[in-house]
């Protein structure tokens, strides 16, 4: 008798793999949410309030160990009010496992949507992520969960999140106060409850600034010019990285190439290729790494587009920036909606005002250009106004994220106690 033997490749084993362990996991969470649903529903408790055995009431919810400078002030805060915290994460290696405490309740829930599964079940409080399309597409609100904040991890616009990301959100915590104004112009434009909009600061620069401050001035410092742009087909290295790099190879001075995280994912093929381009030039430097706090503090200039990190280097380290208008299309945005198409949002208004533009037809004599980048007393006191409007409380935003938390949660407690009060 003739056997049939099927082969499959290792690769392709591995990935029908993966595709059966999230399924199962899916399948899992989505069974744990019936039966919740069904507690939910004999309870007869529709105001999310729902104290079963799965009850947390703090969580924050990390998408990827990127986050970690996000979150990691919330959580030093709430160790110091000694109270406990669950931090879900979506990233196995979460630098939260390397420093555990007893009072924060960490735990790995799975990448995409095994993660969400789990999240729309979930039984809590108040919710924290950086996370936004809360029930846009997968991320659903947990019938169980009293409260939804969205922490905002950038000193920039909030309307530059994907169309709708921040709409369900019970509340957006601000850097600063000017992102209230647009968030509530799309509120009343579409129709849909205020949120609460408090100004917390900047978790993510406070924390940067720290560990900034413990990094040793280099000796010998060479002159270094950071290339840091958004990821995306407009962005700077998918559009223009070859006739940038070539002349600042040349140049001999350090250049430090340092992609956005989400590049490695998007367009894998675009870096592999420049980096082999470049491979012979020995000053031509690429950076991964997980912090970006090292290149910033070496650089004596950015280059950069759109990307927000503009203003995290701006803010930390009060250096000169040159960008290129890759003419970003604003439509997948929130901010496509504001008047003038968001062509006026604060972002792009301080980047005219502090910032140097750098035209595709100018990278010839991009040595000439830099060499002649004024960092005059007026540009520095722009740099200074920019940072005192968009990173405001700063150095406390940890504490400021987990007092709101705190005082939202004695307050819905409350409310839900006053409904079961008899008449």
């Amino acid at each position: 008798m003739n056997s049939l033997i099927l082969y499959i490749d290792p690769g392709t084993g591995s990935m029908l793999f993966s595709v059966v362990i999230g399924a199962a996991a899916t399948v899992f969470f989505l069974a744990k949410a019936a039966i919740l649903k069904l507690k939910v529903f004999f309870s007869g408790k529709r105001n999310g309030v729902l104290h079963d055995a799965a009850y947390k009431p703090y969580v924050i919810y990390c998408e990827g160990k990127q986050y970690w400078n996000v979150f990691k002030p919330v959580i030093d805060a709430f160790k110091e009010r000694g109270l406990p915290l669950t931090y879900l994460t979506s990233a196995k290696d979460d630098p939260i496992f390397e420093e555990p405490h007893e009072l924060v309740q960490a735990e790995y829930i799975g990448e995409g949507n095994a993660a969400f599964a789990r999240l729309n079940i979930i039984s809590a409080g108040v919710v924290v992520m950086s996370t936004p399309g809360l029930n846009v597409y997968q991320l659903k609100r947990s019938r169980s969960a009293a409260y939804y904040a969205n922490l905002l991890h950038g000193a920039s616009d909030a309307t530059m999140m994907k169309m709708f990301g921040l709409d369900f959100f019970d509340a957006i915590l601000l850097t600063g106060n000017y992102q209230a104004k647009d968030i509530r112009y799309l509120e009343q434009l579409r129709g849909i409850p205020k949120k609460d909009l408090p100004t917390v600061g900047c978790t993510y620069l406070d924390n940067l600034a720290k560990k900034m401050q413990s990094i040793p001035a280099e000796e010998d410092h060479p002159f270094t010019v950071l290339v840091s742009p958004s990821w995306g087909p407009s962005s700077l290295l998918c559009k223009y990285g070859k006739s940038l790099l070539e002349p600042l190879a040349k140049s001999g001075w350090r250049v430090i190439v340092r992609p956005h995280p989400q590049s490695k994912k998007a367009e894998p093929d675009v870096l592999s290729k420049l980096e082999a381009m470049f491979a012979a030039q020995k000053n031509i430097k690429w950076d991964y790494s997980r912090d970006n706090i090292d290149s910033m503090k070496k650089a004596d200039v950015m280059i950069s587009d759109f990307s927000a990190i503009i203003y995290d280097y701006t803010f930390l380290c009060d250096k000169p920036v040159l960008y290129v208008n890759a003419e970003l299309d604003l439509r997948p945005y929130d901010a496509w909606f504001l008047p003038n198409h968001g062509k006026d949002i604060w972002q792009f208004r301080v980047l005219r005002e502090l910032g140097q533009e750098l035209h595709a037809d100018q990278f010839g004599n991009i040595t000439e250009i830099i060499r002649s980048v004024s960092d005059s007393q007026e540009l520095r006191e722009l740099r200074q106004k920019a940072k005192n409007e968009a990173w405001m409380h700063q150095g406390h935003a940890g504490e400021n994220v987990a007092d709101f938390m705190i005082a939202t949660l004695e307050r819905i407690t409350k409310g839900a106690e006053d409904e079961q009060k008899p008449a």
